[in-house]
């Protein structure tokens, strides 16, 4: 097998840094900095902006200067790394020909809504964006999941126990969202995201939707509370697991009361995105030492092999922004032809997130597949 490219030495070492009988996806340091304390992360965007408007920057320009950053330096490798796994690998093509092919759809309805109706795009964006954000929390802990019951433990999971833990995580991020959709206050940046809802949800003087999403919220938390005193008082509460789950609940639930949503938002896409390239990288790197990475995918390999910390496969999937620096290019010369005399903001906007959106939902698209396979990290474990 092509593995022969990695020596014995090299898989040795690697092997010495998994934890193949405990709880940790890996070891508890590397699962502590990259997935549960990197949350550290998640204040970083609105501090940066807040310190531009100290400054003296205009606070559109403050927000999209916060944009473009985490954009280069973290949002736009992590969503250019899903094609490493996707894109440019033979396997997955041949299992998934209609999605590869499909994916053409995505920039052509981008680019459209784009021109037509920013705001409509931006709410479906932002809808999308929390529901990827959130798949992954739970792909995550299906991951922890799998490795408790398959390589630790069989005893301590059943099917409410993950019922709850679905549910904490999948209503967290919206309480607050609701109500100030409720009060038509929900804006991203200068797009009113309230013309593109119903006014059944902006009711000021009857938030009913807040409240009924508060209420499945409540119970949520109460039933978490419960299972969690339940587990730690029986020894079979999986702390990693636990630990992860806490902080997401708490950092989804008030990131929404901060006024800019545009830039809070992008502390949360921080965390999600520094999570994705660990996660990424280390399946990447498992099906190098004890897959067929070399056979499905060739160039993936080249790269993984250089460095033993995965700096080449991010310096890689950084690389591909190329694609969406040439079609910000292109869609802002556009913009102004079709849109003469269009505001300088909004110019900016139907560039920036044409540009982001066209990749970025592809890899939302991918990844509701990507996240089905709670095996990923077993080739760690088996040897």
């Amino acid at each position: 097998m092509a593995t022969s490219a990695i020596s014995l030495q090299q898989k040795r070492e690697y092997e010495s840094e998994i934890d193949k009988s405990g709880l940790w996806l890996r070891n508890k340091r590397w699962d502590l900095f990259f997935i549960t304390l990197s949350v550290i992360v998640v204040p970083l965007p609105y501090f940066m902006y807040l310190v531009g408007k100290q400054l003296g920057l205009d606070d559109d320009f403050s927000r999209n200067l916060v944009n473009t950053f985490v954009a280069v330096a973290i949002g736009g490798p992590h969503m250019m790394s899903t094609f490493l796994r996707t894109g440019l690998d033979d396997g997955f093509k041949e299992r998934y020909p209609t999605l590869i092919r499909s994916s053409i759809i995505i920039p052509i309805i981008v680019i459209s809504l784009a021109f037509l109706n920013l705001s409509l795009m931006l709410t479906f964006f932002f809808f999308w964006a929390s529901l990827h954000v959130l798949h992954q929390v739970t792909y995550i802990v299906e991951l922890y999941n799998h490795k408790e019951s398959k390589y630790v433990r069989k005893s301590a999971l059943n099917p409410v126990s993950r019922m709850i833990d679905y549910a904490i995580v999948l209503t967290s991020l919206f309480p607050i969202a609701m109500w100030k959709i409720s009060q038509g206050t929900f804006e991203i940046g200068q797009n009113d995201l309230g013309e593109a809802i119903p006014e059944l949800f902006q009711q000021p003087d009857n938030p009913w939707f807040f409240i009924l999403v508060s209420m499945i919220f409540a119970v949520a938390l109460l039933s978490y509370i419960g299972k969690s005193i339940y587990e730690y008082r029986n020894g079979i509460l999986n702390m990693p697991k636990f630990s992860f789950v806490t902080l997401t609940v708490i950092v989804a639930f008030f990131t929404p009361l901060l006024p800019n949503l545009d830039t809070a938002f992008q502390g949360l896409n921080t965390w999600h995105s520094f999570q994705y390239l660990a996660i990424t990288f280390y399946i990447i790197k498992i099906r190098q030492m004890y897959g067929d990475l070399d056979d499905d995918a060739p160039l993936v390999a080249r790269f993984s092999r250089r460095t033993k910390d995965a700096k080449a496969l991010y310096a890689f999937s950084a690389f591909l922004l190329v694609g969406s620096a040439v079609i910000f290019g292109l869609v802002y010369v556009l913009a102004g032809i079709v849109k003469p005399g269009i505001d300088g903001n909004t110019h900016f906007d139907i560039a920036y997130y044409t540009a982001i959106l066209s990749f970025l939902w592809i890899h939302y698209y991918h990844d509701h597949f990507l996240f089905t396979d709670f095996e990923a990290l077993d080739g760690a474990f088996k040897h």
